[in-house]
């Protein structure tokens, strides 16, 4: 199941559907819905999969195509948002451009920071101001959405805590970021005004074709791409991560009590940043603008596509 949100012309709040399957005798950009919906996919998510597959097999009483309507997040308001740190070749590349060695310590637990659920985008515009426009990037991702509450969940049981999947781009400030960095607090002004999830949320059962059992935990065989104003900058899988979502579940839920709707996103693919390209020399010094369209796909989870915007600077309290 691929369930949106979504806001249709005859209506101005927000409401979940989802995508009627090819076969069902509509076409793959038919949103349904009917009145049984919850309100928002954070309900949803608490309802669990089981709940939300009966709710897709109901006949729909409304559909829309997606050219009809505004998608948004998926999850508008996700109740956390974790971020990994689970692709070697990405880490790598990094620490190689800065001229350090590889940490030891990325083999030994997966690393994660918080960021912010409340500056969470769909598709569309994404309003940057001024200071977070110097160095501005894209980070090609996934995330999950967790489902059952847990605590103490071993990697071995932690994929049936996963309610479902989605593209996720983290945008950074790099300007700020590499300044917030030297005090060895981890991400913060440079992470935090910005974090777009999208089109749909793909329901873990859906996955199960492209999934690849492993002792720690499933691997999905999907290929990432990464576009800017039309050009290919950067290619992946998300088969690829070093560590996998179950492991990233395990170490946080450890002594912590994991509730539905809270996100963790997987770290950014190898390539899938201009940090990461200009520093290998694959790209030169290119850094986002307002105008550029930046376009994330992954199979199965859809494409996500974004545009810069310069939002205005409050005069009542100006950057310093």
């Amino acid at each position: 199941m691929k369930w949106v949100t979504f806001v249709a012309s005859d209506s101005p709040s927000p409401r979940i559907g989802w995508l009627l399957p090819q076969g069902a005798g509509a076409t793959p950009d038919t949103i349904a819905a009917h009145s049984q919906l919850p309100a928002t996919m954070l309900e949803l998510v608490e309802s669990g999969l089981d709940r939300a597959r009966e709710l897709a097999s109901r006949p729909p009483e409304k559909t829309w195509k997606l050219s009809e309507v505004r998608l948004l997040s998926p999850l508008p308001r996700p109740t956390s948002m974790r971020d990994g740190y689970a692709f070697r070749q990405h880490v790598e590349a990094a620490r190689r451009n800065r001229g350090v060695p590889m940490i030891e310590e990325f083999d030994h637990f997966p690393v994660f920071y918080f960021t912010n659920h409340l500056a969470v985008t769909g598709p569309g515009p994404v309003q940057v101001q001024r200071l977070a426009l110097d160095k501005l990037d894209f980070e090609l991702e996934a995330a999950i959405v967790i489902g059952p509450r847990g605590r103490n969940i071993p990697a071995s049981r932690a994929d049936e805590h996963i309610f479902g999947y989605m593209i996720m781009n983290d945008w950074s400030a790099r300007t700020l970021q590499m300044d917030e960095m030297k005090l060895s607090l981890g991400p913060a002004k440079g992470k935090d005004f910005a974090t777009s999830l999208g089109p749909w949320l793909v329901t873990r059962d859906e996955l199960s074709q492209h999934a690849q059992a492993s002792s720690s935990g499933e691997r999905h065989h999907l290929k990432m791409r990464a576009y800017v104003n039309g050009k290919q900058v950067s290619f992946g899988n998300l088969k690829d991560m070093t560590w996998t979502f179950a492991q990233i579940i395990e170490r946080a839920s450890y002594g912590v009590e994991l509730q539905p709707g809270e996100v963790i996103g997987s770290g950014t693919v190898g390539t899938g940043c201009f940090l990461e390209l200009n520093g290998s020399k694959i790209t030169d010094n290119q850094w986002l603008r307002p105008g550029d369209t930046v376009v994330l796909e992954i199979d199965a989870l859809g494409r996500l596509e974004n545009v810069i915007a310069e939002a205005p600077e409050s005069a009542s309290n100006p950057p310093k």
